[in-house]
């Protein structure tokens, strides 16, 4: 299986002599092509820190790692900047959506900085809006659609330029239930047919369950993983509760 992400000894410490908090310890990570992987532990554990290391928005105080066999620990500004373009898609709580554009406008944003040509840029927005459900609001305003669909259009957005990597950092915190679970089939179909490599940051164990895989992370360091294996998704649910009770703090049981 090809390896698209490798985390080899990650450690990040935040402050100076005296003063100091490290944040990761020892990280070690590997995350295969196709994977949806998820990312839990309590608040202050290091989730957001380790997605942000991984995502060339904060550099490690030591450690390598490697994103498609590219080492991104020494790259300069233009460097990362352009490697985030061409490798890596994000979705975030808040969505980010441009008023002023429509949301097919807002989908296609990302490939009018690559100059795809018109012709492959309406197949890949047919394509994406098809797996997220929304075809019908393509010629509507974020303004006029609702928090799930402007979740869908952003997660829409983050797919479109093919990334190696799609990083998702609490996606479903701001969506009722059944716009949560409609974002996590999409997410679910594209790493199962499209073979999109996907990695969750969650506090909630009902988006984990969507997941292969779940790494568990306290004061920093790896604490354990799930594997789902032939697990029903239910049963995956309650493993993940089950862990998250081990833990303490951060957890969320609505199924």
């Amino acid at each position: 299986m090809n390896i698209v992400v490798e985390a080899k000894n990650i450690k990040k410490v935040y402050g100076t002599k005296g003063n100091v908090f490290t944040a990761l310890n020892h990280i070690n990570l590997k995350v295969y092509k196709g994977e949806f992987v998820g990312v839990m532990g309590p608040s202050g554990a290091g989730k957001s820190t380790l997605l942000n290391v991984l995502a060339t928005i904060d550099q490690p105080t030591s450690g390598e790692i490697y994103i498609d066999g590219i080492s991104i620990t020494n790259m300069n500004e233009e460097q990362l900047a352009k490697f985030r373009r061409d490798k890596l898609g994000f979705i975030f709580q808040d969505y980010n959506l441009l008023d002023t554009l429509t949301v097919k406008e807002n989908i296609i944003l990302p490939l009018a900085l690559v100059k795809v040509n018109v012709d492959e840029l309406e197949k890949r927005v047919s394509a994406v809006a098809e797996t997220f459900g929304i075809h019908h609001i393509l010629e509507k305003y974020p303004y006029q659609i609702s928090g799930g669909q402007k979740q869908r259009t952003a997660a829409a957005r983050a797919i479109i330029t093919k990334p190696s990597l799609l990083l998702a950092d609490e996606p479903t915190g701001a969506l009722d239930s059944k716009s949560a679970t409609d974002l996590l089939e999409s997410l679910k179909q594209l790493s199962e047919v499209d073979q999109a490599t996907i990695l969750l940051v969650t506090h909630d164990a009902f988006a984990a369950s969507y997941c292969d895989r779940v790494i568990f992370i306290k004061d920093g360091q790896l604490f354990t993983e799930l594997v789902k294996g032939k697990s029903t998704r239910k049963e995956f649910f309650q493993k993940v509760l089950d862990v998250l009770s081990a833990l303490g703090g951060g957890l969320s049981d609505t199924i």
